[in-house]
Parts: C-alpha cells; sequence; structure tokens
C-alpha cells in the first residue's frame, strides 16, 4: 500500500508485474493474515470512502461494483447502511476466497487494467480502495470506469500519494474533468493507513 516496508512483506514499489501483485496478494491472504493485518493497522480507507459516499448517495437500492475488491471490506463497510448490491472485480484469486458468502452478487477474477467486461452505463457507483497504489491498476483504468458508470453516478476512488503525480493520476483526472467527463464532489487527504504512515487522496466524483 506504500513505498514503505508495511512490516511483512517486500514493498510494493518493488513490484513490476501483474503477476507479481497477483502472487504478493495470494501469499498475504493465506491463513486471513491480509484481513488480520488491516484490523490491527486501522486501515481507514473502507470506511473513510463509504462516509464520503453516503454524504451524496441516499438509494439503497442502487447497483455498486468494487474494483480491486479484496476480501469485501468496502462491501462489508456499505452493508452497515443498507445496501446490498455489489458486484467486485479483484486480481487475487485467494482474496476473493476470504469474501463472505452471498456478499456479492458477482464475483471476478480479473486484471482492472484490462477493459472491464461491463455494459456502459450500468452501475451508479465505481468504489476502487486500496487499488490506486505501486504496480496495481494504473490511471487508464479511470476511463472504464466512466464507461460503466451511469451519467450522474458516482466514482469514488482513493490513490496512494506516491503515484498521484508520477504516475499519471493527476493528467488523467484533469483530462477528464476538462473534457466534461467527471465533476469533483470532493478530494482531499484521507487517514488511510496512518498508523504505517501511508498516505492517499481520496476522490469523489460525478459522471457527466
Amino acid at each position: 500500500m506504500a513505498q514503505k516496508d508495511i512490516g511483512n512483506k517486500t514493498p510494493l514499489h518493488e513490484l513490476k508485474t501483474t503477476k507479481d501483485v497477483m502472487h504478493y496478494y495470494d501469499e498475504w491472504s493465506k491463513n486471513n493474515k491480509y484481513n488480520k493485518d488491516m484490523n490491527d493497522w486501522d486501515y481507514s480507507g473502507p470506511k473513510e470512502t463509504v462516509e464520503v459516499l453516503i454524504k451524496y448517495q441516499k438509494d439503497k437500492n442502487i447497483k455498486i461494483y468494487d474494483a480491486g475488491c479484496g476480501s469485501g471490506l468496502v462491501a462489508l463497510e456499505l452493508k452497515k447502511f443498507g445496501f446490498s448490491y455489489f458486484d467486485g472485480a479483484d486480481i487475487s484469486k485467494e482474496l476473493l476466497n476470504q469474501i463472505p458468502k452471498d456478499l456479492y452478487k458477482e464475483l471476478d477474477q480479473s486484471d482492472l487494467n484490462r477493459k472491464i467486461l461491463k455494459e456502459d452505463n450500468f452501475y451508479d457507483v465505481v468504489m476502487c480502495v486500496g487499488t490506486f497504489t505501486f504496480a496495481h491498476v494504473k490511471a487508464h483504468a479511470l476511463d472504464e470506469f466512466v464507461r460503466i458508470t451511469k451519467v450522474n453516478g458516482l466514482i469514488c476512488f482513493t490513490i496512494n500519494e506516491a503515484i498521484y503525480i508520477d504516475h499519471g493520476f493527476k493528467s488523467k483526472i484533469d483530462n477528464l474533468v476538462n473534457n466534461n467527463k467527471i465533476k469533483k464532489v470532493e478530494f482531499f487527504k484521507s487517514n488511510y493507513l496512518a498508523s504505517k504512515d501511508v498516505n492517499a487522496w481520496l476522490g469523489l466524483y460525478k459522471v457527466l
């Protein structure tokens, strides 16, 4: 999650390929270690993004796409507020296997750097938490998030601050805003993983 050593693994910035990332999380998930670490480290990304979303999205009967859903932490937070329709995708089969049964309508093991096999204008909300970081999902994935989101729908995401500029996220977001594809609702520095001195930007944008 950061350019720093997060305690028990190789720093993420040393990973080079999607295959590296897949193996990284498959190993981390063994014996439920990923979920235990997220709890022990007070990982606030899922809770913070959901708290922002519910300020603007009151309809609980919406379709939500959880991009990079991992072990389902975002959907579990959303469920607390009465949301129930989630589709999810993640690169790690082992993390997907740890998701509580029946939490998601559909789950796919997939690389979000490729085309998302979903219809245009299908989802009311796309969530992407903890996935825009070193060697993970690249900035161009935002184009796909916009494509699969309905007009006036919302995209809510975190971006590791260390890659925000140098890895093209700022320029991609600026381009989408300048071309009237999305409009900023909120954008601020998240607590994210403060216990490990890892910061992220948290953004909520409306699709135009």
